[in-house]
């Protein structure tokens, strides 16, 4: 193949696959829960598309984004027993959505970190298709093209979907308010404060801290507001002192990042209905918090 003749180029495939890039990262992060393996599979999908038989492919686009999504299923389906085994609640990797609020998609669906924690609970193929569904807005013929599966049946998986999601999950708030009670836990949370902490957490809260072993954090949910509460308050003293809080955005969503001597040391973010504060989600792991502060850095 003629690197200079015209559309077989290696200069065209590279532009062809730099415009594509960002939907490819956004459907790979958001079926994986993971900045880094996401990385990892936009690079194979370019090394599959540099060996890629070009003059045949009509829409470079389409076939680089069911590249992604098939190499990501795959990835998810070791991932989740990888996982299975991993110390600690799992959360997802969090993401610098300042710039790109959509992260690469037609809609910022399929973002939020705790819609990610509660899509980890589905199979891959439903997630995916989901994803291509509702964040980026695939008709299902085409989805069902990339799933090597019928159209019928990829309806089912998104309604599948959307059902767990609907179950598990109330109508979020606004950024507005999200942040305004987010502000008024981390100071209860600072202060140790039991009952301003009970004024915020729902009934059923659930907080997750993800140290992946290597923090000290809790290596199981903590559940309810009595417990959520007592926890937050007895950490405190121990927690807290000589620590910065930074407001940053993380997966469309305000978060504080914690740190110590100007080292991150956790992702503080919450889930946020009209009922108050759902889940709270510690990121302590730092293979995951070195990513997101290195991006925030750039």
């Amino acid at each position: 193949m003629d690197a200079g003749d015209g559309k077989n180029s290696l200069d065209q495939a590279t532009r062809e696959f730099l415009a594509a890039r960002p939907r490819l990262f956004g459907i790979a992060y958001r079926v994986l829960g993971s900045a880094v393996e996401a990385e990892d599979i936009v690079q194979e999908a370019w090394l599959r598309w540099q060996d890629t038989n070009r003059a045949e492919i009509h829409e470079p686009a389409a076939f680089l984004a069911t590249v992604t999504a098939r190499l990501a299923i795959n990835l998810a389906q070791s991932a989740r027993m990888r996982r299975e085994s991993y110390i600690g609640p799992w959360l997802p990797e969090p993401v610098d959505t300042s710039v790109d609020p959509q992260l690469g998609a037609e809609r910022a669906e399929a973002l939020d970190l705790a819609v990610l924690f509660l899509l980890e609970k589905l199979n891959p193929v439903e997630r995916a298709a989901y994803v291509l569904r509702e964040a980026f807005d695939y008709p299902y013929k085409q989805i069902a093209d990339i799933l090597e599966t019928s159209e019928a049946n990829t309806r089912q998986l998104v309604s599948r979907a959307r059902k767990h999601l609907s179950a598990e999950r109330k109508e979020p708030v606004s950024s507005t308010a999200h942040r305004r009670l987010m502000e008024v836990f981390v100071a209860a949370a600072q202060t140790g404060s039991l009952s301003e902490l009970e004024n915020v957490l729902t009934a059923d809260v659930v907080s997750y801290s993800d140290g992946g072993g290597v923090r000290g954090a809790s290596k199981i949910p903590v559940v309810g507001r009595p417990h959520v509460s007592k926890y937050l308050a007895a950490f405190a003293p121990r927690f807290w002192p000589r620590k910065e809080v930074r407001w940053v955005e993380a997966n469309g969503r305000p978060a504080a990042l914690v740190s110590a001597d100007g080292n991150a040391v956790a992702l503080l973010s919450v889930d946020v209905s009209a009922h108050g504060i759902e889940r709270v989600m510690w990121v302590m792991n730092p293979a995951k918090l070195a990513p997101y502060v290195a991006s925030l850095d750039n």
